[in-house]
């Protein structure tokens, strides 16, 4: 099985000859390496990405931890994913859990107590030849929680303004359409007085009222006794009338 072998970066190589100290395993990757992306286009134009060769290009990336058990495997010239070796050995290592050439590989990164007790602890995923780190489902719901809580906050904020303005508008017509009718009935009572003034100051001035006219010769104006009367049959003669100055009570008109 091809394979290409890896040098830590730390790890120069005439280091050892030159009498120097020993070079350092670099340090552990940390746990939250969400916002990094790693991608080596030398690397992918050089060899294929496929399931003998992933394990390599990954620990290239700033993802891998140099003291797990799969870089043990690599110094023996055993393949690093090999589950027949890395069963009987305990610590961390990477396991590679779901596959999809040459476009999607994804490990899992767990510490193993035993051939069937491993704890999960983290996961990385190489999509299209670029490196990430999947974040853990606490920060996800995390962010997912916070982005809610922002927009419902944000929504409450102007649901209130709006609320605030709508009141304001309302309280000026209110005051608005207040002030004009307290004008209308001033300028109504100072009329209302004016035109009192000027009837009295007529009535004052003009002669009083002439004494109505005269009935004409032969008129007898209606009386409720004569209403009565005339219901009951009469036996003497009504006296004659002028057909052209006797228009009846109800043509007449009343002068008060």
């Amino acid at each position: 099985m091809a394979t290409t072998p890896m040098i830590p970066p730390a790890a120069g190589p005439n280091s050892a000859l030159d009498g120097g100290a020993p070079p350092a395993m670099p340090p552990p990757p940390g746990t939250d390496m969400t916002g990094i992306c790693f991608r080596d286009q030398l690397w992918l134009n050089t060899y294929p990405l496929d399931r003998n060769l992933v394990f390599d290009y990954f620990a290239l990336s700033p993802f891998y931890d140099y003291s797990c058990n799969n870089e043990q495997l690599r110094v023996r010239a055993i393949h690093p994913l090999d589950i027949s070796h890395l069963s009987k050995m305990t610590g961390t290592e990477y396991m590679l859990s779901e596959v999809l050439e040459p476009h999607l590989f994804v490990f899992k990164k767990q510490k193993r107590d035993g051939p069937e007790k491993v704890t999960p602890m983290l996961t990385y995923y190489i999509l299209d030849g670029s490196i990430y780190q999947a974040p853990q489902l606490c920060n996800v719901f995390a962010s997912r929680v916070g982005r809610a809580l922002y927009h419902i906050s944000k929504a409450f904020n102007t649901a209130a303004s709006k609320l605030e303005k709508i009141g304001y508008v309302d309280d000026e017509n209110e005051s608005t359409s207040s002030e004009p009718k307290t004008a209308k009935e001033t300028i109504d009572l100072k009329e209302l007085k004016r035109v009192d003034h000027y009837l009295a100051t007529l009535q004052r001035k003009l002669p009083p009222a002439p004494p109505p006219p005269p009935f004409p010769e032969g008129y007898t104006p209606p009386t409720a006794e004569g209403e009565k009367r005339s219901d009951t049959p009469q036996t003497e003669p009504l006296p004659a009338v002028d057909p052209i100055i006797d228009q009846g009570p109800s043509k007449r008109m009343k002068l008060t």
